[in-house]
């Protein structure tokens, strides 16, 4: 059996559906997403349309990202001064209510035992002591609870004294990356969301975002068998379809 990991694809159709061409699919293999299909790129909703479909053929996982948990809270609150509302609100018109509930259906986070693997979609914090063995045990917590867990959605600088997420624009020179300190106690972590210039490995986790809406390109990670040491599968986008973080401020 064979799991393949994706990274942010952000609305990038037809990138999206090289790399599966390219990955030459199996009867047996689970693909899971790291989060972020929607937002940027030219096809959201071709995207989530089109990942749909893919799980009425294969084991597929969809890690829910700080984008798919706007759309969320959009859901729910029709709310037009949410900021991209309007983008939003163009992506859930266009869906039909079965690839709503598609989006609805994505998980906070996914585990590979056989590969002692944890999947989320940006980081984890320094002062996390425990992480859930199962969906489920979120789905408990109550929403405080939940919403700071959330931050695994968004972590991307640390504080240095206190190991707290950093909001977006306030690290400092020096603050730690998460992934540069994370020292492995939940699991060997593959992670999208920080836009890198290339797969990153880190001692305890691999980032797999390689800005591929950026103009960079767009990775799997293939880990078959039982081998620690996964296959590297990328395409490389026909274009950059956003501004990078640093030059728009955006989440």
């Amino acid at each position: 059996m064979r799991y393949i990991i994706i990274g942010d694809v952000h609305g990038m159709l037809v990138e999206l559906q090289a790399l599966i061409e390219k990955l030459e699919l199996r009867s047996d293999d689970r693909i899971v997403f790291v989060g972020d299909l929607v937002d940027k790129g030219p096809s959201p909703e071709g995207v989530v349309r089109y990942v749909k479909v893919l799980s009425e053929g294969y084991d597929v996982v969809v890690v829910e990202g700080n984008h798919e948990e706007k759309h969320r809270r959009f859901r729910k609150s029709q709310n037009m001064e949410m900021k991209g509302a309007e983008e939003i609100s163009r992506v859930y018109d266009t869906l039909t209510e079965e690839e709503r509930s598609f989006m609805a259906s994505f998980v906070p986070f996914h585990r590979i035992e056989a590969h002692g693997l944890l999947i989320v979609h940006a980081g984890i914090t320094g002062d996390m002591k425990h992480f859930p063995e199962t969906v489920e045990e979120i789905y408990a917590l109550s929403n405080n609870r939940r919403k700071a867990f959330e931050r695994i959605m968004r972590t991307r600088y640390l504080d240095p004294t206190t190991g707290k997420m950093l909001e977006l624009g306030k690290n400092k020179p020096g603050d730690p990356f998460w992934a540069e300190v994370y020292d492995g106690r939940f699991g060997h972590v593959v992670f999208g969301h920080e836009p890198l210039y290339g797969v990153t490995f880190f001692p305890h986790a691999t980032g797999i975002d390689t800005s591929a809406v950026y103009g960079g390109l767009l990775t799997a990670l293939v880990y078959e068998d039982e081998s620690t040491n996964p296959r590297v599968v990328q395409v490389r986008a026909s274009k950059a379809y956003a501004a990078r973080l640093e030059e728009q401020g955006a989440e």
